[in-house]
């Protein structure tokens, strides 16, 4: 703890910042978190001074269940890491210095993100961070960087959480009554909130880029600029909370479900690219694509069916993957083709991949460690790259990502590559995931059936 920490860029706070403010009453909470499986910021609020005194040094800790839960927060079986039989034991939270920001929508309040670890210091490898963290060390191993960035978009209401959930999310009122998918008109009426989401983030440490309009009633985006991929994970995961506290400070809601209603879903396009250690290009040379880039795209596709649960860990997510809906369907790549599920854009130094698979309700560490972990076994085995598809992908013939979330839970089952890049570990883990959130859906009588069913069957 006492070894200096540079702070990613100068809106960011370091340790002795953190330190002053909170003895000139600046600050006087400290939040420490870390993202579950489910990509949901989690943690504990600290006093200032309490943090300082006990916790900067010592660390605290959490219950393990963290990582055995449902989206309810409800506990489950199957899990090695977290049972009744073994007592529901302890995690450190190790915190991240480098991470220290600014909470501006939260007065006197700063962040600070954690690894997690068992008691004896060992990093808990089923944490979606130490997922990511383990193909970066793998990248760095092959003398490579990861730069990436993620797009997220969401629908806002003009209805309050709480009475969302009073009216079952029924007849809620979107802020935009019809696409306005680039609409400076249809951004301008949301423009309120936009804005000062952006500046929040902002001050919050993040570079942020611009904000559109969408094509779902509501729809928007807003864009911030790429970083090394566990600094853009980090982001994303502090933004899409924050999205969701501001909404709620005025009164509104906000959505990054895959598939909120039979319109349009929310995406969550990721673009990645390698880099030399020195930051060198690596994927562009002499003004073309490097065999390096194609063995890293062809490793992308191979993997995507086997990986999907990750791109896609939610029961809803699928339902956002139908044709002609800018969601992908085909493992396939293109230039600057928005029907494939791999789309690459730019030359030169921007030369990157757009991994359209993800929704707005992904987890970017688990999305960002698969779509890493399949571009470095790509390289590591010098996958021949297919040929591109040109035209409409839905109609292409190429094969498809898996439509439901057991297809992919089965997919990933299966995999031997999966096991051999993450881990049996992680593999049983995640399985186990996917099989509580199947048989919680199995099990539920949904507004469909009673619809269909209650007089007419």
């Amino acid at each position: 703890m006492n070894t200096p920490v540079r702070p990613r860029n100068d809106r960011m706070l370091s340790i002795g910042q953190l330190r002053d403010a909170i003895l000139a009453d600046e600050i006087d909470t400290v939040v420490l978190g870390f993202t579950d499986m489910q990509g949901r910021l989690q943690g504990k609020l600290l006093h200032g001074r309490f943090f300082l005194d006990s916790v900067l040094e010592h660390g605290t800790e959490g219950c393990n269940y963290l990582l055995a839960v449902d989206v309810e927060m409800n506990t489950v079986d199957g899990y090695d890491i977290s049972s009744w039989d073994s007592g529901y034991g302890d995690m450190m939270f190790e915190l991240d210095l480098a991470t220290i920001r600014r909470l501006p929508y939260r007065p006197g309040t700063a962040l600070i993100q954690c690894d997690l670890t068992l008691l004896d210091g060992t990093p808990v490898r089923v944490s979606p961070r130490a997922m990511l963290r383990a193909q970066v060390e793998r990248a760095a191993s092959l003398g490579y960087s990861a730069i990436a960035g993620t797009e997220l978009e969401f629908v806002v209401f003009d209805t309050s959480y709480e009475d969302a959930w009073d009216s079952g999310y029924r007849d809620l009122t979107p802020a935009n009554r019809y696409n306005v998918d680039y609409s400076i008109l249809g951004s301008s009426r949301v423009e309120p909130l936009l804005r000062e989401i952006r500046n929040m983030m902002y001050g919050a440490g993040m570079t942020v880029e611009s904000a559109k309009g969408e094509c779902n009633f509501g729809q928007h985006e807003i864009a911030f600029k790429y970083d090394q991929v566990i600094a853009t994970a980090d982001n994303h995961s502090v933004y899409k909370t924050a999205a969701k506290d501001i909404a709620q400070q005025r009164g509104k809601s906000i959505t990054f479900m895959a598939k909120p209603n039979e319109r349009e879903g929310n995406s969550c396009h990721i673009h990645m690219s390698l880099r030399g250690q020195g930051d060198e290009l690596v994927f562009w040379k002499d003004g073309a694509r490097t065999a390096v880039y194609d063995h890293f795209i062809a490793g992308v596709l191979a993997t995507m069916r086997e990986f999907t649960l990750f791109y896609a860990p939610n029961i809803n997510s699928y339902k956002r993957f139908a044709k002609g809906s800018f969601a992908p369907t085909a493992v396939a790549w293109g230039l600057d083709n928005r029907t494939c599920s791999v789309r690459l854009v730019g030359h030169g130094p921007s030369a990157r991949m757009e991994n359209r698979l993800p929704g707005g309700d992904v987890n970017p560490y688990l999305a960002l460690t698969a779509m890493l972990a399949g571009g470095l076994y790509g390289i590591e085995h010098e996958l021949a790259l297919e040929p591109e598809t040109a035209g409409n992908a839905y109609e292409s013939g190429a094969p498809t990502v898996p439509t439901t979330m057991r297809e992919a839970r089965d997919a990933l089952a299966a995999s031997a590559i999966a096991r051999e890049v993450f881990g049996e570990d992680v593999v049983r883990h995640y399985l186990n995931y996917a099989d509580v959130e199947l048989a919680a859906f199995e099990s539920a009588v949904t507004d469909w059936e009673l619809r269909r069913g209650f007089e007419r069957l």
